[in-house]
């Protein structure tokens, strides 16, 4: 099937480095994405906590093969994918996918950062990179929603290194450069919603601040052609096998296969090469 995108929305990708596709999943597929992050034994057993520089944690989990569970289902569906390979030119393969789940009133804050900031250093040589965040509860101002940078995809790879806190983040004199150049926008999201961000768009996201948790997941996937040149944590390419968007539905309220838990992560330190001190986040109002 062809891209979800409308031709505006696949030239606002191009042109701010993000396209939203509201209702990405239905009702009914977005109950069953919600209830299998809530309730699979996989998910719950592999949580782990990020802190920020105020010491709030964000708890996630993170997986690097997709597997036949309905999250993983929805992962390789048509939709999905065919839109993955329209925003990326060619074939691509699941890179990895994580739950990122702020908690009322304790969420963490995410700091400013490109994913090419973290992927450059896996042996990705190109940019050909991109996400699909999916938003499993109400995304808002006030319990976290994604920020981005309009256009700042432009600017290329920055360099980054380690914040004040656990997080690692883009350096800090060009954050600060962009955000007196570049729109900053909210994404708020409802349930369904799915936000496509392209590997270099500068992001972050604030504490949860609000009676309302905010739990969203986020597929990464890689250009078939950019197979990583380095061995890591993350998988080299892996051919994707998708499945129709009705796949979903009939999977039900389908679980990871606990045979193949290997597929999850532990928390992992930064590399290296990101080890050296930024210091501490400045966040400047608008």
């Amino acid at each position: 099937m062809p891209s979800v995108l409308s031709p505006e929305q696949r030239a606002a990708f191009d042109r701010d480095g993000y396209a939203m596709v509201r209702q990405f999943f239905d009702p009914v597929e977005t109950q069953l994405l919600r209830e299998a992050m809530e309730k699979d034994p996989s998910i719950r057993s592999h949580f782990y906590d990020r802190a920020d520089a105020q010491g709030a944690v964000t708890r996630m989990v993170s997986w690097n093969h997709p597997g036949d569970g309905v999250y993983g289902l929805a992962a390789r569906s048509e939709k999905m994918v065919d839109t993955m390979e329209d925003l990326l030119g060619g074939e691509v393969y699941h890179y990895h996918s994580k739950l990122t789940a702020k908690e009322p009133f304790e969420g963490g804050a995410w700091e400013w950062h490109q994913d090419y900031g973290y992927w450059y250093h896996n042996g990705c040589l190109f940019p050909a990179m991109a996400s699909a965040m999916t938003a499993l509860d109400h995304c808002t101002p006030d319990n976290g929603c994604l920020q981005v940078l309009r256009g700042s995809h432009l600017m290329g790879r920055i360099e980054h290194g380690l914040l004040e806190g656990e997080q690692v983040g883009a350096d800090l004199n060009r954050v600060n450069q962009a955000l007196e150049q570049l729109e900053r926008v909210y994404c708020a999201m409802a349930p369904g919603d799915v936000l496509f961000f392209h590997c270099n768009t500068l992001h972050r996201s604030d504490q949860n601040r609000s009676p309302n948790r905010r739990w969203t997941v986020i597929n990464c996937y890689n250009a078939a052609r950019n197979n990583p040149f380095l061995v890591h944590h993350h998988p080299q390419y892996t051919p994707l096998h998708k499945v129709p968007d009705a796949a979903i539905r009939e999977a039900g309220l389908k679980f990871y296969d606990p045979a193949a838990d290997a597929a999850f992560l532990a928390r992992a330190s930064a590399p290296a090469e990101l080890q050296v001190k930024l210091g501490r986040p400045v966040v400047r109002a608008q």
